[in-house]
């Protein structure tokens, strides 16, 4: 959930967009005038503020969205207007705004690029770990559990592993491997394929448990969480 400052003066137009954020899971706050939005945004943390171009009173959207850059406000703004001119939108990008969106729109896009921005603000995401049934591949410190049991691999069979989870569900040939994980081209007489991922499932499918890396003949390995 995400909290998001809506500046629009239109009653109905505000309503809706209140209506179809909430119903997207974020947290709407709203203002009438440019000034007032500009003390909300400059003296509260916003994930994004949807803002109309055209605003009553002394503080129009551009006029808001230059004082909140300005003050060193980053959060990203997107400009409402029905002022659909070519020039009109560069005005407004060229303000400080992230994105512009023309009137009358749908909603659909509206929360629709609204999330694009709220994602573009928190950056990439850092995938930290790999997950499939009941077995975890911690990526930072390279700790594999099965069951909440920690399973000791050696470099080799950890590279293994990391790269057959992260194609959990597909077959994974023999040359795939060979080549992604070895780093060399296939040998197709070398059984050195069979040999460690023999080692790994003996070590990943203990007693008990459901076998996860299965044999696919004629093609080469899947690994697959159990049901």
């Amino acid at each position: 959930m995400a909290r998001i400052l809506v500046v629009e003066d239109d009653e109905r137009t505000a309503a809706e967009i209140e209506a179809a954020l909430a119903d997207d899971g974020h947290q709407v706050e709203r203002t009438v005038t440019g000034r007032d939005g500009l003390v909300k945004a400059i003296g509260q943390t916003y994930a994004a503020i949807i803002l109309d171009r055209m605003l009553p009173g002394d503080v129009d959207g551009l006029s808001l969205l230059a004082a909140l850059r300005a003050a060193g406000v980053q959060t990203p703004v997107l400009i409402l207007s029905a002022l659909s001119a070519v020039d009109e939108r560069v005005r407004g990008l060229k303000a400080g705004g992230d994105d512009y969106l023309t009137k009358p729109f749908e909603f659909l896009e509206l929360t629709a690029r609204l999330d694009v921005l709220i994602r573009r603000r928190a950056g990439p995401v850092v995938e930290t770990a790999l997950r499939a049934g009941d077995l975890e591949v911690d990526l930072l410190t390279h700790t594999v559990r099965r069951a909440g049991q920690v399973i000791e691999l050696l470099p080799r069979e950890y590279r293994l592993l990391e790269y057959m989870m992260r194609h959990a569900g597909q077959i994974v040939t023999r040359t795939m491997l060979f080549e992604e994980v070895w780093h060399y081209r296939y040998d197709e007489p070398t059984n050195v394929i069979d040999v460690h991922v023999g080692k790994l499932r003996r070590k990943i499918d203990q007693a008990g448990l459901a076998s996860m890396i299965q044999t696919v003949r004629g093609s080469g390995y899947v690994l697959k969480a159990p049901g």
